[in-house]
């Protein structure tokens, strides 16, 4: 039986749990275990800890995992990759050189006969100043244009993996346990989305980096794929059954 794989925040580059390049091939050796019976496969965002695409260049290494990428795409597997807060910004590279499909906004699906909904998650049901400022800084093709056109590259992806270890670090010094049903940005955005939709079967997010499955209603979920700094985590879709599951084998 053909399955579905999920996973999100690889933070892929990220030292601050070990060499980076050692968790890179755990991620490759979780998606050389799901290849023999995978039909698609859902990045939900943060895969890399710090991606930029300039027109001729892009941040160095991870070629195991964009190898891969290419393996799987090559061997007939539907590729999903989506942005979040730390990968938003795409050119055609990853689509071009890997095959994958990408996508910017949440996504309403039908998989096995069931209606998901999927995204990063970063932003939805946050309606703070603080995020919306963020976001249209960081949104704003002009800020992109002067960032990719007036920095070096070596500077402008200097920064960048600078900027992306001190907010990843921050959140790990202090880090948001699960604040509760009412209180979970995506807990409140998902109850609304299933206010106005509610034919959906699942809502899968990452971003918040807790693993979390929870019931909606009888027959909806919300799951919140944790990551694979700590979780190694991931959600498995046999066209029955959705769980949430973590790679056993030793990280390093």
């Amino acid at each position: 039986m053909k399955k579905t794989y999920f996973a999100s925040d690889v933070h892929l580059g990220s030292d601050l749990f070990g060499p980076p390049v050692e968790r890179e091939k755990q991620f490759v050796r979780w998606l050389d275990t799901i290849k023999a019976d995978a039909e698609a496969l859902y990045l939900l965002g943060d895969i890399f800890d710090f991606w930029f695409e300039y027109k001729k260049v892009v941040p160095r290494g991870f070629t195991r995992f964009l190898g891969k990428l290419c393996e799987l795409h090559d061997q007939g597997i539907e590729i999903h990759y989506f942005t979040g807060n730390h990968d938003m910004w795409l050119s055609g590279y990853l689509a071009n050189e890997t095959g994958v499909i990408i996508h910017t906004q949440p996504l309403a699906t039908t998989i096995g006969g069931k209606q998901f909904y999927l995204a990063h998650g970063d932003g939805l049901g946050d309606n703070s100043l603080a995020f919306r400022i963020m976001s249209k800084v960081f949104h704003n093709k002009f800020f992109k244009f002067l960032y990719s056109n007036l920095l070096p590259t070596h500077i402008g992806i200097g920064f960048g993996s600078a900027w992306a270890r001190s907010s990843r670090q921050k959140d790990l010094k202090n880090p948001t346990p699960y604040l509760g049903e009412n209180k979970e940005h995506l807990m409140t955005y998902s109850k609304k989305h299933l206010n106005e939709h509610p034919e959906t079967d699942y809502l899968i997010f990452g971003h918040r980096h807790i693993m979390l499955d929870f019931p909606l209603s009888p027959h909806s979920r919300i799951l919140i794929l944790g990551d694979w700094m700590r979780y190694f985590s991931y959600a498995e879709f046999n066209g029955e059954k959705l769980e949430l599951k973590q790679f056993k084998t030793p990280p390093f």
